[in-house]
């Protein structure tokens, strides 16, 4: 199954108060360009969170989100008081005053500061990243099942254009017979009118060499060929969006061949019809994986 580079998804869990919520979104790019943004108490899951990326996807601009909220994203944030100690420093406190009977002002802030009078509750962020690297992996699957999904219709869209130039292909071949027999006796006529009684030996060679430059047979069959080579590789999937950009190359290019060797409408027309599809085709490929 083919995959499209854009697609999204986010999650969140609820853990002890807080919230870890995932945000994964990607773009097309040629290669696969992760972009993390982690709180810094989380720090350490990046390399996992990158290899998982790499193991699972091998294009696109992919950008990963990790919110804490609810609860300080930095160890160390919530504070704990030392009762017994500020109840010592307060009573010393209170004892200066009487010794030097004078009103003593106390700063809240000041107290705080005093060594030993705050301490830390720090996070246990080994468990909280094991929970968020979890939550990432059921994250990213979701966000892979969202490129296939929208792969599935892309390869649809891209069998409808190649159905589209088949039906083009088989109009031109049908044609191809006709258009060039009546070449060959417009020439014949056109000689016969100049010259009278043409060297009809000569005559034939000119007309076997105007019938070989004009015959698309050759483009005709490299387009059935290409349009085959397409079909197989939506159909295998996985990461062929290089390998269907260097087929549309190929496509067109053997569009243009027909359209330089027209001698007809028809052909005219099913070469600029057979282009507009493949640039139809081009559009949804630079979306494929």
């Amino acid at each position: 199954m083919i995959r499209s580079m854009t697609a999204f998804s986010r999650r969140e869990e609820r853990i002890d108060g807080a919230t870890l919520a995932w945000e994964i979104r990607s773009v097309n790019h040629r290669y696969l360009e992760p972009s993390l943004r982690l709180p810094d108490a989380l720090r350490d899951v990046e390399p996992f969170v990158r290899e998982a990326l790499r193991k699972r996807l091998s294009r696109g601009k992919v950008e990963c989100t990790l919110r804490l909220t609810g609860l300080e994203a930095q160890a160390g944030a919530g504070v704990a008081i030392n009762e017994a100690l500020l109840a010592n420093l307060m009573d010393a406190v209170n004892r200066v005053g009487a010794l030097t009977t004078r009103a003593v002002t106390v700063d809240a802030v000041e107290v705080l500061r005093w060594p030993g009078i705050t301490a830390s509750q720090d996070i246990d962020t080994e468990a909280l990243s094991r929970r968020a690297l979890k939550l990432f992996d059921a994250t990213l699957g979701e966000f892979v099942a969202a490129r296939e999904r929208e792969g599935a219709e892309l390869a649809q869209l891209v069998n409808l254009r190649l159905d589209g130039i088949l039906a083009e292909v088989e109009r031109v071949k049908t044609a191809l017979p006709q258009i060039i027999e009546a070449q060959r006796q417009k020439l014949r006529t056109r000689v016969e009118e100049a010259v009278g009684t043409p060297d009809r030996d000569r005559l034939e060679q000119e007309l076997v060499l105007m019938a070989a430059r004009i015959d698309v047979a050759e483009e005709v069959d490299r387009l059935v060929t290409h349009v085959a080579e397409v079909r197989r590789c939506v159909k295998e999937g996985g990461s062929v969006g290089r390998r269907l950009d260097f087929l549309m190359q190929e496509l067109n290019r053997e569009a243009n061949t027909l359209g330089s060797k027209s001698i007809s409408t028809d052909t005219t027309q099913a070469s600029v019809e057979i282009k507009v599809l493949i640039e139809q085709m081009r559009e949804q490929v630079q979306n494929i994986e």
